[in-house]
């Protein structure tokens, strides 16, 4: 077997020793690599692309992620004790952070350390002599999903960003970024497997319906209606998916990879094992007799109040965690606990404090996907069909049907119905971006909106190290 020389990122997720951390964000394999020549084992393709999958079980998406996602919106506040910081949480929640905030800085380096792992992958593979071209051909498409679904998590928080295949320093427009993410989606959505195509084994990785789930999300948010009702219907109309009858279990092991699942960040083996760090136990119920975690990222009286004006207790009780209450298998939380509120979404049953959570995080699923197309179809004047898939999300949790046949008050429906079904699952605060509510819906909340903060800040420590690189405006 013939293999080029290359240099290899070392993924910890296949097996390899990570040698340190590279300060260099954008040039991930600076120094984190080994020659393939100079080893004795040859490295199967596979193993690089479980690498990449393998970022997710970081502690990163355990804290830093519910700062820029959930408790920076109005969906959240810091949570935990008033003394305690969590680092950066404060000044996230009362939306006073800089350019030093540490929870930016994480996940710029970890979302393009992910893009760095991804497209060595990629070149691993194509350059790995394979007599099965359609395994082949399934790896690179797994690694560009995976690719593509990191950057996109960069440009809807930064806006214009660098592109690390091309240049590690210009910010390219962002409709370049989204091309690029494009691009990789198409091809993983033309090489990807059905759900359904894989074996038990090979549950959780990218199938051609995550592809295409994204992609209709990719499209909502640069208003391409058409392309993300087209891309919504293909998921819908594939018969691989369904919604789960009882929402409350949407977020329980019982349903991890179920059909409502398109994709998700994969946390439970055969065993408990390494899972996503510290997901569960930094949002667990703090103190007191029964308390099992930090208490922080907790639900705001402001969504509390969301849920309460539509009559909404189902999604209501699936969602939040209430001081004093018994939860579905019998856990009691004490009245002693810190805070009124915890989110019962990142609860888990099995080991709701250990620092290695069981529980897989559902980034995409069914739900949101016809939310997808009820908004597009919506705003291409289709009100029609943007009601009916709107009401099947709310016939699922025996809410009245929506009547309207006003395109603007539907939208405004539409947007309402998305903050409820899926609170706390970390697109709140990029939803009030792109739809131009951030200011209303913060000042509504108590907290200051200025306009720099519709883009996060390019971390400082980046910009010491490249200066020529540009910030944020305002910033």
């Amino acid at each position: 077997m013939k293999i080029n020389k290359l240099n290899i990122t070392l993924l910890l997720a296949a097996g390899l020793l990570m040698q340190g951390c590279t300060k260099e964000f954008l040039d991930v394999p600076s120094n984190e690599i080994v020659e393939a020549e100079d080893g004795y084992e040859i490295f199967e393709p596979e193993g690089f692309i479980t690498g990449v999958y393998g970022m997710f079980t970081s502690f990163n998406y355990g804290f830093a992620y519910l700062g820029i996602t959930e408790i920076i919106s109005d969906n959240a506040d810091k949570g935990s004790a008033p003394t305690d910081s969590g680092t950066d949480k404060d000044v996230l929640d009362n939306l006073t952070f800089n350019v030093t905030t540490p929870s930016f800085r994480s996940l710029w380096e970890h979302w393009y350390k992910s893009i760095g792992r991804a497209s060595i992958a990629i070149e691993y593979t194509e350059d790995y002599e394979m007599t099965n071209e359609e395994l082949k051909n399934r790896l690179i498409a797994e690694a560009r999903f995976l690719r593509a679904l990191n950057y996109f998590f960069l440009v809807r928080g930064w806006g214009e960003i660098p592109i690390q295949e091309i240049d590690l320093i210009e910010r390219k427009p962002v409709s370049e970024v989204y091309a690029y993410i494009e691009a990789d989606l198409q091809f993983a959505i033309n090489h990807l497997p059905l759900k359904s195509e894989y074996p038990a084994r090979d549950l959780g990785r990218a199938t051609k319906g995550a592809a295409q789930g994204l992609l209709a999300k990719v499209y909502l948010y640069q208003e391409k209606w058409q392309d993300a009702v087209s891309m919504a219907e293909a998921v819908l109309n594939s018969g691989e998916y369904a919604l789960e009858p009882d929402y409350a279990t949407i977020w329980r092991a019982s349903t991890e990879n179920g059909p409502e699942s398109l994709f998700e960040f994969q946390a439970r083996g055969q065993q408990i094992a390494h899972g996503v760090h510290q997901y569960s136990q930094t949002q667990g119920a703090r103190g007191g007799q029964n308390g099992w975690g930090w208490g922080f990222n907790t639900p705001s009286q402001n969504l509390l109040n969301a849920f309460n004006e539509e009559g909404d207790e189902i999604r209501r009780d699936a969602t939040i965690i209430f001081r004093g209450e018994t939860l579905y298998d019998g856990r009691v939380v004490g009245q002693d606990v810190e805070n009124a509120m915890y989110n019962e979404k990142a609860y888990s049953s099995a080991n709701a404090g250990a620092d290695d959570t069981d529980k897989n995080i559902r980034y995409l699923r069914l739900g949101e996907i016809y939310l997808i197309l009820a908004e597009a179809a919506n705003e291409m004047g289709d009100v029609g069909k943007a009601r009916e898939n709107l009401n099947i999300i709310r016939d699922r949790v025996n809410l009245e049907e929506v009547t309207s046949t006003d395109q603007p008050e539907l939208r405004e429906l539409i947007w309402k119905e998305r903050r409820l079904e899926l609170a706390f699952e970390h697109d709140r605060w990029f939803d009030l971006v792109r739809t131009k509510r951030a200011s209303q819906a913060m000042e509504a909340n108590g907290k200051r909106f200025q306009e720099r903060h519709y883009l996060f800040p390019v971390p400082d420590e980046q910009l010491i190290q490249t200066p020529e690189m540009t910030q944020n405006p305002g910033w």
